[in-house]
């Protein structure tokens, strides 16, 4: 479905008769219909009755089950949602008065990039979500390499949309360079597990690993794994791999941030637990070790898999130098989970602690992002029906939450900085351009507050419950102490959050001269500057319904736990 509609689309925009007829809303509100309609057709494949145990295409280079199907829609969904916030275009004619060092011939020249910043990002954000939705349900290497370089092209270009702006182009052409070193790693990765086994199918590798007894093919198998495991680590910038997101996210505009912290990162950690649950623990590498002269062997008890394990987690927990130091006594390496929670730790910790020094504030929301992905990271290494229930909870929560701040920050643009010598958009770069708000524009700041008392995990906002299902899974299953560091990240992590609350509740001079105008008798004049304002009803709508739903959750919490319960009882008995 979105393939047919990136074609039929591609079409119109070379046709010029329908690319004149075509304004840049029309174009987004129609690739939004086209995220709506194709989540709607995904939904309806639920009703297949084979989909339980899944179902291979294309000669089984993607298998689609329920999980994947379901993970489609709400992909879809959000996706819909984030085209929403593309702001309408103003009137020209209505401008044309009040633009007296502008010619009409320079207004229309910058309409139309406009009009083509509008249309190419639709087409550009269909590319990425048509590679997200294929690398959700695949189930190949070749497929699974091919899926992630579309999804990751398409965000290169989104990065580098607004050609005018340096910061974009240089934001553009880091997320290439660092994004094209995970790719060869991933690529790398899946070359070595070729060589060793001439195998690219996931059911054939698992399948192979169960079975096999020949040490260097599962030696080649293991490198090759940890290969692909640290690229796609890298791409959903998990510590120590992040560096790259702080910059990329603060210099792209906040119209294409809100798409970099969000979609990539829900496609890739399903698929992260597709390998994990499969590879990992519950799978054939639960009897995959390595002792210290570098080979592999069989443990034949699965009693002694599960006391290993445990002796192993809670030495590497309480000191991951106890790989090194400590070898000797335990000879046994279970590297999958080991690097999923040495990131997590590393996510959590400098995710809090450098987010504190932010002074811009999509820079510290990146920094909240990378905090928030330790979280997700322990759910996925924690690998029981319990800690992926949280898992897929909290990627939930996040997307929503995490949505709901970009579209207000948006919005607060839009009413900020909405001149009216400019037809662009400027962005709000600093915390501090927030100051006072709360006196000019209370309900978008009342929805921000609860919006970061979520995200910091205060009750009973969803934000709470997330943090909560992990921490009592990471504690259920003995990691005490990476749940002690999360309790304290999670404190202090709350302390950036409110500093962004008090800037938004702190009154300044200016505030009460505005205010004591818009009081007054001249109200119709001072309500001038917000004639030409580009938030839309529905963008208003959309903000107050992931408010709601952030800050009611409590009181009808069934619909997402059950999903996400039935969904992660589907991955272990299927």
């Amino acid at each position: 479905m979105i393939f047919l509609s990136i074609l039929i689309l591609i079409v119109a925009k070379a046709l010029p008769s329908c690319n004149i007829n075509l304004s840049s809303i029309l174009f987004t509100r129609i690739s939004a219909i086209i995220f709506i309609y194709a989540g709607v057709l995904s939904f309806n494949s639920l009703y297949i009755q084979s989909i339980g145990s899944g179902i291979g295409i294309y000669s089984g280079l993607f298998h689609v089950t329920t999980v994947s199907q379901l993970i489609e829609v709400f992909l879809l969904i959000i996706g819909s949602l984030i085209l929403i916030a593309w702001p309408l275009k103003t009137n020209l004619l209505s401008q044309s008065n009040k633009l007296d060092n502008l010619t009409i011939q320079q207004k229309d020249v910058k309409e139309l990039y406009k009009n083509n910043y509008s249309s190419e990002y639709s087409l550009i954000v269909l590319f990425s979500t048509l590679g997200a939705s294929l690398l959700i349900s695949s189930s190949d290497l070749v497929s699974m390499y091919l899926s992630i370089e579309l999804q990751s092209f398409g965000l290169y270009i989104l990065s580098t949309l607004y050609r005018d702006s340096e910061s974009s182009t240089s934001a553009g052409l880091k997320y290439f360079l660092l994004g094209g070193l995970s790719s060869c790693l991933i690529l790398l990765g899946a070359g070595l597990i070729y060589a060793y086994t001439g195998l690219t199918n996931f059911e054939s590798i698992y399948s192979l690993i169960s079975v096999s007894e020949i040490n260097y093919i599962i030696q080649g198998l293991s490198l090759g794994l940890i290969l692909i495991i640290v690229g796609f680590l890298f791409k959903i910038a998990a510590a120590p791999l992040h560096n790259w997101s702080p910059d990329v996210y603060d210099d792209t505009p906040t119209i294409v941030t809100i798409w970099l912290t969000i979609m990539p990162k829900i496609s890739i950690l399903i698929l992260l637990l597709e390998l994990h649950t499969q590879i990992g623990f519950i799978g054939g590498l639960n009897s995959l070790i390595i002792n210290t002269s570098g080979y592999a062997e069989f443990l034949n008890s699965i009693t002694s898999i599960s006391t290993n394990i445990n002796e192993i987690d809670n030495r590497l927990i309480l000191s991951p130098l106890s790989l090194i130091t400590d070898v000797s006594e335990y000879n046994s390496i279970y590297i999958l989970k080991n690097i999923l929670l040495i990131s997590s730790l590393l996510s959590l910790i400098i995710g809090s602690i450098v987010g504190l020094a932010q002074t811009r504030i999509k820079r510290l929301l990146a920094y909240s992002t990378i905090s928030h992905i330790g979280f997700i990271l322990l759910a996925l290494a924690i690998n029981t029906e319990q800690s992926i229930d949280s898992l897929l909870f909290y990627i939930i929560q996040y997307s929503i939450t995490n949505l709901n701040i970009f579209l207000i920050i948006i919005a607060l643009g839009y009413i900020i900085k909405n001149t009216k010598t400019e037809f662009t958009i400027k962005d709000i770069k600093f915390i501090s351009e927030l100051k006072g708000q709360f006196f000019l524009n209370p309900l978008l700041s009342l929805s921000l507050s609860i919006c970061l008392f979520s995200m910091a995990g205060i009750p009973p906002l969803i934000g709470f419950f997330s943090k909560q299902f992990v921490l009592y899974s990471a504690v259920q299953s003995g990691y005490y102490f990476i749940a002690i560091v999360a309790i304290l990240v999670s404190v202090v992590s709350a302390s950036y959050y409110l500093k962004i609350i008090k800037v938004l509740h702190t009154e300044t001079e200016d505030i009460k001269q505005d205010s004591e105008s818009i009081l007054s008798n001249n109200i119709e004049s001072n309500l001038d500057n917000y004639k030409d304002n580009l938030l839309t009803n529905f963008h208003s709508f959309l903000i107050s319904s992931l408010t709601l739903s952030i800050l009611l959750f409590i009181l009808k919490p069934s619909l997402i736990l059950n999903s996400t319960q039935l969904l992660s009882l589907s991955l272990f008995n299927f």
